[in-house]
């Protein structure tokens, strides 16, 4: 299997990221990631795209996903999947793919904990109640993977939208409530429960995870083959 040894001296030119998407989130790593030194950062120009090997960041709906894949086929560029749910996680590519369904870090070693340990909790009670901004009508992903993990229907999954709620019985902050991901899992064995919590406000951790996993693949040798991003936490490459 060929490796593609994306440049790592960072004292050569600066590697082209390129990032693909309309909606908040792509906005969102575009200004913040402008900022960082050691790539140079664009919107992604479609067929205009220079030749030339490259990480191709996909946070858009999937129309550009073929066109980003002859791009990264011929370029021997790595492609970096943010869409919960991508036809990409069954792909057999001739180029590396990352798949990083959630781009904080801190969440991530968290999800990873999960999938170790989950399967001790089996025959417990277990509830998932999740809240994101009213605007947010996407299946949500994490909250799923934390289902999966421990052995619970994404059908039992408990989702709020209602501002009011988010407030008075989640105690999210008013001021984050255009932009928050609120994760509670509750588990029960008779009088005994464990209850865990995460929180992220804002946009700033995203940006940030997605810098560190930029750093982390640009720093190795990526074989062409698909990689979940839990691959990288487990081997502390983030």
């Amino acid at each position: 299997m060929q490796d593609y040894a994306l440049h790592t001296d960072m004292k050569e030119p600066s590697m082209q990221v390129y990032i693909a998407g309309t909606g908040k989130l792509a906005t969102e790593l575009l200004d913040e990631l402008k900022a960082c030194d050691g790539f140079a950062v664009d919107a992604w120009p479609g067929e205009s795209a220079a030749d030339g090997r490259a990480i191709v960041v996909h946070a858009g709906s999937g129309r550009e996903i073929s066109s980003i894949s002859d791009f990264c086929r011929r370029t021997s560029s790595v492609l970096v999947e943010l869409a919960t749910g991508s036809r990409l996680e069954e792909a057999q590519p001739h180029f590396p793919i990352v798949l990083c369904p959630n781009t904080n870090i801190l969440m991530l070693k968290f999800m990873c904990m999960l999938e170790r340990s989950g399967s001790l909790f089996k025959g417990c009670e277990i509830r998932i109640t999740e809240s994101h901004q009213s605007s947010k009508t996407s299946v949500p992903g994490t909250a799923v993977s934390m289902a999966r993990a421990l052995g619970l229907a994404a059908s039992g999954i408990v989702s709020v939208r209602d501002a009011s709620l988010q407030v008075a019985d989640l105690g999210i902050p008013p001021a984050h409530l255009a932009r928050h991901a609120f994760h509670r899992i509750q588990i029960q064995d008779g009088t005994c429960s464990i209850a865990m919590e995460t929180r992220v406000y804002g946009d700033s951790p995203y940006a940030s995870g997605v810098q560190q996993i930029i750093g982390a693949i640009r720093q190795r040798a990526l074989q062409a083959r698909v990689y979940s991003i839990n691959e990288f936490i487990d081997n502390g490459w983030v």
